[in-house]
């Protein structure tokens, strides 16, 4: 070689010397970070606004058409229309208006040009109505009706008298409600007990027994006294029900019809263009509030996600119990007992590949042997009553119970390799000082290892939660379902339910955005549950960060 091009092989360029010490691929590092963490926070910004956004009392503007009608709605978007207007050469705009009042016009939304406008204006007395049925409704009000006789004329005197009457007639409705739903229910409940006890009964000592004699004389007096309690029901319901059929407000319409809404059939009404800033407030508390708190009405496009936050939740603690304790004892057996070796290569390397195995497979498992397998077989042997007499199984189709051990099947590689890692992390100075003082194996796990390992673990777990809130296609086998009012867990005894099929907020996020009749009425639904799912995932994963710092603090940054 000679010493020419010895000499230029000696000669280093700066940018290899910052190559040599890894600078670049630092700094590529930090700027893939940070892309990452603005395309991460850009989204929760997006969904957040879109979300927070949905119930805010708009204003609502009464547009005049060049053609001589009148549209009364909510501006909620607007657009280029790509069209160019006449001689000027200008991109044409257009909005989206949300004129309600499906009823009469057929259709929620509807896109007018802004060459079609003759005039804007906001009326002061311009009112939005949320209804239980039909949708949103947008009119003037003319005068308050009882028994078909005005009591108040006039929107301002209608409208005071329909604040002071319009809260009694949502008590008695909601009353009505609580009498139908829950005391019904349990009627309908012991009577399904009696029921059942004769089934089993016939089964058990055969059809001329004494003891089916015995359950269907139980039978006959249950049937009696539910038969005189469902009576009174009746008449308690048709007395409120009655009560609130004398109220109705009539409404004028933006093209001068008249309509008349029965009160009880709206929930809540508001003039947006006469709120100030905390009428605003408290209007969107209250639709908040709907929300949060009521049941889901026009095909889970209106109304509330109670049931789905419920079934949420619970869903994700049961399964955040079940998978950790299986998670940490597998660990525990695969980093502290297991011998190094060929079985055990295999079985972390079949650990790591089931992460990758599609959600959907998890769910057909599921399906195949919790539902069918284990559900069908505690039917067998527990429930043949209810098969017999209802012709339905009880835990031989999907429910809360199933559909958490699916979900923590398949979160469960996750907790395993950070509880993995997590103990690896723990020094073997520890162990071997923990021996040195007398201490057996279990014993150093258990009083050292362990507390060390704490937070990791919780960091496993807190992912496994954030994914198994999240999954959509093992709920859509093996529990899910599209409207379930009764709640896994209530007051009748025995108050848990692990059988009953749940409501679910990501299950609900893919109803109504893709599944819904009316897709422009149920996109803010859409925003709005993705925000308050996100937001439930955050709180959980809060409380159990908070719980891992506690034991980070504890356990790890103590000095021994």
């Amino acid at each position: 070689m000679s010493f020419s091009r010895r000499l230029r092989r000696g000669v280093r360029s700066p940018f290899s010397n910052l190559a040599a010490q890894g600078e670049p691929w630092v700094w590529l590092t930090a700027g893939s970070l940070a892309i990452a963490s603005v395309m991460i926070v850009g989204l929760l910004v997006f969904i957040a606004v879109r979300g927070a956004a949905t119930f805010w009392p708009r204003p609502l503007v009464a547009v005049s058409l060049t053609d001589g009608r009148r549209v009364l709605g909510e501006v909620t978007d607007r657009e280029l229309s790509g069209e160019t207007s006449e001689g000027s050469g200008q991109t044409v705009g257009r909005q989206l208006i949300r004129t309600a009042n499906f009823e009469l016009s057929g259709e929620h939304y509807r896109w007018i040009d802004d060459t079609a406008v003759d005039s804007i204006d906001r009326p002061d007395w311009a009112t939005a109505v949320e209804r239980l049925e039909g949708g949103r409704f947008h009119g003037y009000p003319v005068r308050l009706l009882r028994s078909g006789e005005p009591v108040a004329e006039g929107p301002a005197a209608a409208w005071q008298e329909y604040r002071r009457i319009h809260p009694e007639v949502r008590r008695r409705y909601a009353k009505a409600v609580w009498i139908d739903r829950h005391q019904r229910g349990e009627l309908q409940r012991e009577l399904r007990a009696a029921r059942l006890a004769v089934a089993a009964a016939r089964l058990e000592a055969g059809a001329e027994s004494a003891a089916v004699a015995a359950a269907a004389a139980a039978e006959a007096e249950v049937t009696a006294r539910v038969a005189e309690q469902s009576r009174e029901l009746d008449a308690a319901t048709s007395r409120l029900r009655e009560a609130n059929r004398q109220w109705a407000f009539e409404f004028r319409t933006a093209d001068d019809q008249l309509v008349t809404l029965p009160l009880d059939q709206m929930v809540q009404a508001w003039q947006p263009n006469r709120l100030g800033l905390l009428g605003k407030l408290q209007v969107y508390g209250a639709r908040w509030w709907e929300f949060l708190a009521d049941d889901p009405r026009e095909a889970n496009s209106a109304g509330g996600v109670f049931p789905a936050i419920w079934g949420t939740v619970a869903m994700t603690l049961i399964m955040a119990l079940l998978v950790a304790p299986f998670g940490v004892l597998a660990a525990l057996y695969l980093r502290e007992y297991a011998s190094s070796g060929p079985l055990t290569s295999t079985v972390r390397i079949a650990i790591n590949n089931l992460a990758g195995v599609p959600s959907i497979v998890y769910g057909a498992f599921g399906l195949g042997f919790f539902c069918y397998g284990v559900g069908g077989r505690i039917d067998e042997l527990f429930f043949r009553a209810s098969l017999v007499a209802d012709n339905q199984p009880t835990f031989g189709t999907g429910g809360l119970l199933w559909a958490a051990l699916t979900l923590a099947l398949l979160t469960l590689p996750v907790v395993i390799v950070a509880t993995e890692e997590a103990l690896a992390a723990v020094p073997n100075s520890m162990r071997e000082g923990s021996y040195a003082c007398g201490a057996s194996k279990w014993q150093t796990i258990r009083r050292i290892v362990l507390p060390r390992a704490l937070p990791g673990i919780m960091t496993g777990l807190i992912l496994a939660m954030a994914r198994g809130a999240g999954e959509v296609a093992p709920l859509m086998l093996v529990g899910v379902k599209k409207l379930a009012l009764d709640l896994p867990i209530d007051g009748s005894f025995p108050f848990v339910h692990p059988e009953r099929e749940f409501m679910h907020l990501a299950y609900l996020i893919y109803d109504v955005g893709f599944q819904s009749p009316n897709s422009q009425a149920a996109q803010p639904m859409v925003f709005t549950i993705t925000f308050l799912l996100v937001t439930i995932i955050a709180l959980l994963n809060i409380a159990a960060i908070f719980i891992r710092s506690r034991l980070k603090r504890r356990y790890v940054m103590q000095q021994f």
